[in-house]
């Protein structure tokens, strides 16, 4: 068997043309190639070659530079920065968070949705005896609770971008959550104050909202910076 049969049946994740495409993009990082180059790079078929990249410019992760050649696409800049984000945020979120703690006596948390659920990534315990405990990691199911419900794109809780629920999720807990943009992007987690209902109230967003509406604004702007 020769050495292109050989490359060309590498796989990675067992799904051929996703590892093809990802083939595609690893060739186009050094520096941008004409057709001939990317099917020397790749070691595929010229149009397995010409098929995949131009699915790809389709979607914005391949470009054409000025002079015609496959070069990476300006969405990856976007996906890389949402990336960056991702694995920062916990970390960058943190000042924030303590103060909203300390400024409200409440339990909160930060999460970001991973597929169907919200996921914990920091979870800061009221000083309180009676409070409400989350560990991190902890996964729940969208769009459940009021950080689930701007995690979940519920349209009224997006446009606001604040959301207060009593009860929805755990009974006997209320709760007031607010949205974290990097920018004028989609929201890319929530921020959230939770407590019982004996001291949050049937409308806890009276007095946290502003707080944590502070603290989010806040982290979005860290992420930007």
């Amino acid at each position: 068997m020769g050495l292109h049969s050989c490359f060309v049946e590498q796989t990675i994740s067992g799904v051929g043309v996703l590892d093809k495409a990802v083939r595609v993009l690893d060739a186009l990082e050094e520096r941008p190639l004409d057709l001939a180059g990317l099917v020397e790079a790749t070691g595929m078929p010229r149009a397995t070659a010409h098929r995949l990249a131009t699915a790809l410019e389709a979607h914005g992760l391949v470009r054409r530079d000025d002079r015609g050649r496959f070069a990476p696409g300006l969405r990856l800049i976007a996906l890389g920065r949402a990336a960056r984000s991702a694995l920062a945020l916990p970390e960058l979120a943190r000042p924030a968070l303590v103060e909203l703690r300390d400024r409200t006596g409440e339990s909160v948390q930060l999460y970001v949705r991973d597929g169907d659920r919200r996921v914990c990534v920091v979870s800061l315990e009221s000083p309180h005896g009676l409070r409400t405990i989350v560990p991190l990691g902890a996964a729940f199911l969208l769009p459940a609770g009021s950080a689930g419900r701007l995690l979940g794109g519920d349209p009224e809780a997006v446009a606001a971008g604040w959301c207060q629920t009593v009860e929805e999720r755990e009974p006997g807990v209320a709760s007031v959550s607010a949205a974290v943009r990097a920018g004028e992007s989609a929201v890319v987690a929530a921020v959230s104050v939770s407590g019982p209902i004996d001291r949050m109230g049937a409308s806890p967003g009276r007095d946290h909202a502003d707080a944590v509406r502070d603290a989010a604004a806040r982290i979005g702007a860290t992420l930007q910076a």
